[in-house]
């Protein structure tokens, strides 16, 4: 009997079964400048703050990084009211998150995730060869009975985007508590609040007080969104100190840039800023969701900065043809059939002018 042999090096099992993350689109064929609202940026830009901080630091291109980022580990635990050596700093949100599977997930244990979740949640997942299981989210929110159903003795990580993406909804305190209280002691609760300032629910928790008490809970926060810099790549973690200590063990050791350390300090002290953004959102979103509600179409209840729009599946209407019809005008939004939301259509929250064009394309295509 032959036995194959392998010609060249292959990837360990499961890897070639993950389907690589999908990006909002940022160009159009054949039209120029168009205005990308498939990514969720901040659409006011960043901090002038920020952006100075981030000038500065050309003279500090020979220069390694503090590992510890520790300016700004000071700042964050200033600003948010939090223990500095229970932070964990990262290449993004989407690093940490990494860390975190890696740090817990050995071949055969498993996550739960939302069916909607963020897909990095599986990617990390998968890459250490363990299970991902979906909890179906009825009306697009997560169900917490729907989730402890998937936990058994292998399950290691439940993931909770709060609030969530691509659907903009929410779990509430309430929910978040009993989800936590039924969890064993083993099975740690990753709520990643990438938007969580943009929420204005009162029943919205961002779960840091949970986190400051629970030996079980790691709660994910990002510099992309509310502060605009997306391009610098600053995420962190505020986690238990042994989870901290595990995640500092295997995390790269100059992974966030002197120039990302401090527009991040920068920016988190520009109070205005970040309210000034955080209040156009506010203004905006409901504006949007009630004029395209009055189309006839399927508005989902977001405390995100985007809204998530149902289509008919009628010929000529259908989510598909209407990221065209946009597209080919200049307005590129986000398909999610990727998220298994053929129907839906994600639109970031953009600017008056934005806003109110897309809502006369809308018109138009609905009209058709």
């Amino acid at each position: 009997m032959s036995v194959a042999v392998n010609t060249r090096p292959e990837a360990k099992p499961g890897i070639l079964d993950i389907t690589a993350y999908q990006p909002g689109k940022a160009k159009v064929d054949g039209v120029e400048n168009p205005v990308k609202l498939s990514s969720n940026e901040n659409i006011l830009g960043s901090s002038e703050q920020a952006r100075e901080a981030f000038k500065a630091a050309v003279d500090t291109l020979h220069i390694y990084p503090d590992s510890r980022a520790t300016v700004l580990r000071e700042a964050v635990a200033r600003h948010f009211d939090l223990e500095p050596e229970r932070l964990v700093f990262g290449d993004g949100t989407d690093e940490v998150l990494h860390l975190i599977n890696q740090v817990f997930l050995e071949p055969g244990d498993n996550i739960v995730m939302g069916q909607y979740g963020f897909g990095a949640y599986a990617i990390g997942a998968r890459a250490c060869q363990a299970e991902v299981r979906e909890a179906p989210e009825p009306d697009h929110r997560i169900s917490v009975d729907e989730v402890l159903k998937r936990v058994d003795e292998r399950t290691r990580l439940i993931f909770i985007t709060q609030p969530a993406n691509p659907t903009g909804t929410f779990t509430t305190r309430d929910e978040l508590a009993a989800l936590h209280a039924a969890l064993p002691p083993r099975v740690t609760l990753v709520l990643d609040g990438a938007y969580a300032e943009f929420a204005d629910d009162p029943r919205f928790t961002d779960g840091l007080e949970l986190a400051r008490t629970a030996e079980n809970v790691i709660v994910t926060r990002t510099f992309s969104k509310l502060h605009g810099l997306a391009a610098l790549r600053i995420g962190w973690a505020y986690c238990p100190a042994h989870i901290a200590d595990a995640l500092d063990r295997i995390r790269a050791p100059f992974n966030t840039s002197i120039a990302a350390q401090n527009a991040a300090v920068a920016s988190l002290a520009d109070t205005e800023f970040q309210e000034r953004s955080r209040q156009h959102v506010l203004y905006w979103r409901p504006w949007l969701a009630q004029q395209l509600g009055g189309l006839g179409l399927d508005i989902v209840p977001s405390q995100a900065n985007f809204v998530l729009i149902g289509f008919p599946k009628t010929p000529g209407h259908t989510a598909k043809e209407a990221e065209s019809f946009l597209a080919r005008r200049g307005w590129i939004v986000r398909g999610v059939a990727n998220y298994g939301l053929p129907d839906h259509l994600r639109i970031t929250i953009g600017l008056e002018e934005h806003n109110r064009a897309v809502v006369d394309a809308l018109t138009e295509f609905m009209g058709r």
